[in-house]
């Protein structure tokens, strides 16, 4: 069984992230979206609401779980007995960082491979940061995420 962790901090999931995740779920029997519990970041979102809207968000797709987690994402692979980090790869200049990541994970992990999506085309320009600041603006982000997470974002910022 090929399970498939796709981590990040989702704060807040986009369609981006949405649009990996269903692709993938045709693709591996199992995927868990692991969102970090990471201060360093200061999400405008806590780690409870996070992932309760990729719950809301996701929960169309049987084989997709969503958890939090704090701990070193190696680690987490191998407590989940997943064979597979998933990521997503928007632009060329996201490549150096996560082929960093990926090389750092295959010493720390050296069962598990990254594998590498990216995002159907109308969500590239997408990111998280995108939407919180063009929220925390009072902007429509409508258009970039599901309607629970824009009208999340919308309590948030009154």
């Amino acid at each position: 069984m090929n399970t498939a962790v796709y981590p990040g901090t989702f704060d807040p999931i986009t369609n981006g992230h949405t649009d990996l995740v269903e692709r993938a779920a045709r693709m591996f029997d199992h995927i868990i979206v692991a969102v970090a519990d990471n201060p360093k970041k200061k999400p405008m979102l806590d780690l409870e609401a996070r992932v309760d809207l990729a719950q809301n968000t996701l929960g169309h797709l049987a084989n997709v779980e969503v958890t939090g987690f704090s701990n070193l994402l190696a680690d987490f692979v191998k407590e989940k007995n997943a064979n597979i980090i998933l990521r997503g790869l928007r632009a060329v200049s996201d490549f150096e960082y996560e082929f960093q990541l990926a090389n750092m994970n295959r010493v720390l992990a050296p069962n598990v491979e990254s594998i590498f999506l990216t995002p159907a085309e109308q969500y590239s320009y997408i990111s998280s940061t995108l939407v919180r600041e063009i929220a925390s603006l009072g902007g429509d982000v409508s258009n970039f995420v599901h309607p629970e997470v824009a009208r999340a974002l919308k309590r948030l910022v009154k």
